[in-house]
This record gives structure tokens, sequence and C-alpha cells, in this order.
């Protein structure tokens, strides 16, 4: 039940304000400790502003549908939006500066895989990427934890889809003098598929949502469900009703606002993203390849029976996920 979710508790905000607010944070918390050397000239042209991380965050959610649309298996869309769930929570709390987006994007989708029990194996998963795949196994195995932490734990996500089959199977069954109620389907999916690139997800219900699909694809179809809306679900609560109509009409501003950033723009902020990304947390930066190795030697000597420092050991519970890989 949505209503007693950690969704519901834990992950839903007041409004687009208090989502900005919560990016905002972690855009400040990650420059004070990066730039604390730095004046704030300095800062401004060297790290990403709040405004260009929601730029990247948006391109990389359209890179994270692209991705699953491609997958094969083919997968279910309540996977992709469980992952789209996940991506969009660990950026509000997170900079994009400070966990690379494209490892943070992969290991959304295999978490997502399985939550939602769509069981594939890492090979099967790997297998649907470019480039090195045992190397994007150890990523995806050694930011899987994070991810996890990250969101608290917290794992169950409640998607628009549910509730929104419940609606059409009510209209269905109360509402026939509306025939055929399937004619709304391909509206209804667009407008979803749409939302995902909003904050609406962290903002309102997904019986919310899934009922502004409906009346949008109706009212773009020209067609009326007021009387369901009014006489059939809502006839006994007008402040519901009152402050559905309220809701809905802002879901779907939020929707015909979306717009992805010009591909030259995403360029400029990808290429300042290299500059002032953590190098801490980005498997390409030498640090964490020597960090990586420092793993893989202290794990060899713990074997050897040669007992690591704290700090190494501390080192080598953090990048544990890469010594399964011959496991997978």
């Amino acid at each position: 039940m949505f209503a007693t979710s950690t969704q519901r508790h834990f992950w839903m905000f007041k409004d687009e304000t208090d989502v900005s607010n919560a990016r905002l944070s972690a855009n400040i918390k990650y420059i004070s400790s990066r730039g604390r050397n730095m004046t704030v000239i300095e800062r401004e042209a060297h790290f990403l502003n709040v405004v260009e991380e929601k730029s990247l965050i948006m391109s990389y959610e359209y890179q994270l549908r692209d991705f699953c649309r491609k997958f094969h298996p083919p997968m279910p869309r309540y996977v992709i939006g469980t992952a789209l769930h996940y991506l969009k929570r660990f950026y509000v709390n997170n900079s994009v500066m400070d966990y690379p987006p494209k490892e943070i994007l992969v290991t959304c989708v295999y978490l997502a895989c399985k939550v939602e029990e769509f069981n594939v194996s890492m090979d099967q998963f790997v297998g649907n990427l470019k480039g090195d795949r045992e190397k994007a196994a150890a990523i995806i195995l050694n930011n899987e934890l994070l991810l996890m932490q990250q969101l608290d734990y917290q794992l169950t996500v409640h998607n628009p889809f549910r509730p929104l089959e419940g609606l059409m199977i009510d209209m269905k069954t109360r509402f026939p003098t509306f025939s055929d109620p399937e004619r709304l389907r391909p509206g209804i999916d667009e407008f979803l598929e749409q939302v995902f690139y909003t904050d609406a997800i962290l903002i309102y219900s997904p019986s919310q949502i899934s009922l502004a699909a409906i009346i949008h694809s109706a009212s773009t179809s020209k067609e009326n469900v007021d009387e369901y809306i009014t006489k059939i679900l809502f006839s006994e609560d007008q402040k519901r009703l009152l402050n559905l109509i309220e809701a809905v009409k802002k879901i779907r501003v939020m929707v015909r606002n979306v717009q992805l950033p010009h591909r030259d723009t995403i360029k400029a902020l990808e290429k300042k993203l290299a500059l002032c990304c953590n190098p801490d947390n980005n498997s390409e930066s030498p640090a964490f390849k020597k960090r990586m190795k420092q793993s893989f030697d202290e794990e060899e000597s713990f074997e050897d029976g040669q007992y690591p420092s704290a700090s190494s050991d501390q080192v080598r519970s953090m990048l544990m996920g890469l010594s399964e890989m011959g496991k997978i």
C-alpha cells in the first residue's frame, strides 16, 4: 500500500521548491568541500551550478530510458520506472560531481532488475553494455551497496502503472457510457513516459499521476471524463476532488514543460563535469585506479596471512564487490 510505504513517508516532497532545495544543498555541500581554497569567482567558473546539474541529470534519465528500451531480454516498463526512481532519488541528495552519473545509472537499472524480480544474470546484464564488460561488472558491484545506502535501503517503489490499470477497469465497469476507454491508452502511455522526466514522481502519489494521465489523454483526444471524476470517483468527497484537480493541473504543467537540453549544451556540461568531478569516485581517474590496485594488493596479502592496516582494510571493504567478479 502506497499510503503506508517508505516512498510515501521518506521520498515524497512538498513541492518543486522543496525538491530544488534538496538538490541545492547537495550542490553547496560538494562545492564547499572541494572548493574550500577557491574564491567565489573561481568556484563559479570551475563547478557546476544546481541548474546545470539538473540538466545533466535529465540527460542521463533519457540515456537510462534508451538503454532499457534496447535491453535484451525486453525489460518491463515497471522496472524502467523503478530505475528512474532510484536515479532521481540518488541525485536529490548527491551531486553529479561527487558520483559519476554513467556508473550510477547502470547500477540503478541493475538494482531495479533485482528488486522487481526481472531475473537477469550479471553476464546477461553487462552483455547489453558496450566496452569492457568485465570492468562494467566490477563498477556495478562496487556501486550497488553505495546506491542502496543512499536510498536508505528503501527499495520498494510504487509506480503509476498499477493504479492506472485499476482505474481503467473501474471506468469500464462503472462508467459504461464512455465507450472503450482503451482508446485513451496511447495518450496515457505517452504522458506516463514523460512524467518520469519531471519531479512529479517525487511530489505526487502514483494514483494522482495515473489519473492525470487519463485526464490528459481524454483532453487531447477531445473526450470528456469529467462525469467519471466528479460523479463516480469523488461524488462524496468534494475536498479530495478539489485537491485532485489542483494536483492534476500541476502535473500536466510539469509534463508540458519537459524539454531535453540541447546536445551541444550537454557536451559542454560533460566537459565541465570531467574537470570538477570527485576523482576518488571516478573509475577513470588515477586516484581511483590506485585505490583499486591497493585493494587487490591488500586482499592478496590478507590471503597470505599478512594483516592489512586499518586504513587499507577500509578501502578493501569499500571495494569488496570487485572480488566477487569471479563468482558471477
